[in-house]
């Protein structure tokens, strides 16, 4: 029964934060690993296939709410859809020491962002949806999203933890990045689980059952952006990240 409970609880919460500041799916491989006895690849592999739903119905979320940019989904998207059955491939290639390294990283990474950026997201937030792309910035999305769907693939955290801070260092307002980081989460996500579900390492009865309520959690997270300050939620998103991030360094020796 502990089991099942920590399964759901974990789910939700990655859910609420994937919906609501665009971080939170890299905790979903490493609690896999630890509650599910799941290898690292099976924990990545299980991970990126449940980002498939929760990246449907976060994308029809915000597209109610008008929070959607097409036109900065296409090029990120695009990017994503080239590179992410390379970063699966890759994973399926890498010692676990090495991809629980990279894994390590990136949440720290993360996480100093978070913690750093405060004052740009609150400013980000206000700014105007209408964002004409140009030749110059449609180039820069395709490569944020090449980035982002490589990354995605090679550790199983879902696109938007990686695309939100970087369209935002970029320039684009947080509502935005996070409006394009829901559906980047799909092509992502297909991308790199086509290549993971011919190697067998995603767990569908495990996946199945997460998806569920990370769907939950999504809605939560979605519903509560648009309607609360995130700062509170932003210091403590920063400094989990930091600390799971150290303590998946020291696990992993």
């Amino acid at each position: 029964m502990s089991f099942y409970i920590s399964l759901i609880l974990i789910s939700i919460v990655v859910g609420a934060l994937v919906g609501g500041v665009g971080v939170g799916g890299f905790f979903m491989p490493p609690a896999l690993m630890l509650i599910a006895n799941a290898t690292i690849q099976q924990g990545v592999a299980t991970s990126l296939f449940t980002f498939i739903f929760t990246g449907i119905v976060g994308t029809v979320y915000f597209h109610k709410k008008g929070s959607i940019n097409w036109a900065l989904v296409k090029p990120i998207c695009f990017g994503a859809a080239l590179t992410g059955f390379a970063g699966a491939w890759s994973a399926s290639k890498l010692s676990t020491s090495v991809l629980s390294i990279v894994l390590a990283v990136v949440i720290m990474i993360a996480g100093i962002y978070t913690l750093a950026n405060g004052g740009d997201q609150a400013r980000a937030k206000a700014a105007s949806m209408v964002v004409k792309v140009s030749k110059q910035q449609w180039m820069m999305l395709a490569a944020v999203g090449a980035a982002t769907g490589f990354l995605s693939g090679l550790t199983g955290i879902g696109g938007s933890v990686l695309a939100v801070p970087l369209m935002v260092l970029c320039g684009f307002s947080l509502m935005s990045s996070l409006g394009a980081g829901q559906v980047l989460q799909i092509v992502g996500a297909l991308s790199g689980t086509a290549v993971n579900l011919k190697l067998g390492t995603v767990d569908l009865g495990l996946a199945s059952f997460i998806s569920v309520f990370e769907i939950c959690g999504v809605l939560l997270g979605a519903y509560a952006i648009h309607r609360i300050d995130i700062e509170l939620i932003r210091k403590f998103v920063g400094t989990l990240c930091l600390v799971a991030g150290c303590a998946f360094v020291i696990r992993t020796f």
